[in-house]
């Protein structure tokens, strides 16, 4: 694990994930940018190999017969693509918290390098690992709801309503670090990926109204997307961090010629269908109605919750998946699916051209793919 360390949220989040479905070990880390602090969290961690720079680590582990097989990467955006680089060029599969970069050039290069390294890269979008995500996903695919004609997708959350100064708040608010998206960047791309990843579509272009609210904010912290995919649907995005009341308000609503889908991340074990003209039916994670898809990625007996770090746990799951599969040079097991290089290209270009779109007063643009 590159990042992570002493007081970081999303590490503690990774490590978890990684563990509970018993596919890795910890053995390794570059847990901060400063040395004493990496090597405390390696203690804390008990983790012996540790190192105070992941350059360090990423050739010495290359040289070990014992080397790691995969990097877990858990810092700011702006360090993604410095990071990745040094593990991909040594051949070391990849496992990178989203966005992919800080900067579309950024994504193209190191999308580049990857994909010329023939290593496996897992973007963690770890929403797609949901169990009723998939469901979703499977029944729009089966053609269930119809040709698809409109895509509603917010996400809201009320944390930086006003003016924060903790660690999580500091790097998320400064371009620098984070990219020129703010909530575009940080829960705009989850809401974007989301809904590509259960209706297959495709955006052909968008119009964006960014603000940022908060008196020298430096980054958005409030979007209103419109968008047009190709085939013809349209969609609307929201993403907003100063919306009071609102904690992890992640919500998906796809309606096609046949019927409509609804799913609420804060309420992810159920699924709502509705046939046009019947009455709505609640599908439930492991209940009647709930496909094969859903069922491969479910853990717990129906009832029981299960949510975000399972979530997260699909995903790496999915990657362990596929870096046996490439070491063994066998098939990807069937229906192993997890966000990679195209799911993070898409969402650094989609963050851009918000940006590009709110800077010309909502005109409409493309991704710059």
């Amino acid at each position: 694990m590159v990042g992570g360390g002493r007081d970081a949220f999303i590490g503690a989040v990774h490590r978890i994930a990684a563990r509970i479905d018993d596919q890795y070990e910890l053995v390794a880390g570059a847990f901060s940018a400063d040395p004493e602090k990496a090597l405390a969290s390696a203690a804390d961690l008990g983790v012996a190999r540790a190192y105070t720079s992941f350059a360090d680590m990423a050739a010495r582990e290359a040289r070990r017969k014992d080397g790691i097989d995969a990097v877990a990467i858990v810092t700011p955006n702006h360090m993604h693509a410095p990071v990745a680089m040094q593990f991909l060029r040594r051949g070391i599969h990849v496992i990178c918290d989203k966005p992919l970069t800080a900067t579309l050039p950024e994504a193209k290069r190191l999308a580049k390098a990857a994909e010329a390294s023939g290593v496996v890269f897992a973007l963690t979008h770890n929403y797609t690992g949901y169990p009723m995500v998939r469901q979703a996903k499977a029944m729009v695919a089966a053609g269930e709801l119809g040709e698809i004609r409109v895509v509603h997708v917010e996400y809201l959350q009320d944390w930086l309503t006003e003016a924060v100064t903790n660690k999580q708040a500091e790097w998320r608010t400064d371009p620098a670090r984070s990219g020129v998206g703010g909530s575009t960047g940080d829960i705009g791309t989850h809401a974007f990926n989301l809904a590509n990843f259960v209706t297959g579509l495709s955006l052909e272009a968008l119009a964006a109204d960014l603000s940022a609210f908060v008196p020298g904010r430096r980054v958005d912290d409030n979007g209103h997307v419109l968008m047009r995919f190709r085939g013809g649907a349209k969609g609307t995005l929201m993403c907003s961090q100063v919306a009071p009341g609102n904690e992890n308000g992640l919500r998906l609503r796809v309606y096609g010629s046949k019927g409509g889908l609804e799913w609420a991340q804060e309420d992810p074990n159920y699924l709502w269908f509705t046939p046009f003209g019947q009455p709505k039916r609640l599908i439930t994670r492991g209940g009647a109605g709930s496909g094969p898809e859903a069922g491969r990625v479910s853990r717990v007996p129906p009832g029981h919750p299960e949510g975000y770090l399972e979530g997260f746990a699909t995903i790496y799951t999915e990657a362990a998946r596929a870096i046996r599969a490439a070491k063994s040079g066998t098939p990807l097991p069937e229906g192993t699916t997890f966000p990679g290089l195209r799911e993070g290209l898409e969402g650094v270009a989609f963050v851009d051209a918000c940006a590009r779109s709110s800077a010309r007063n909502g005109a409409w643009v493309g991704l710059n793919l």
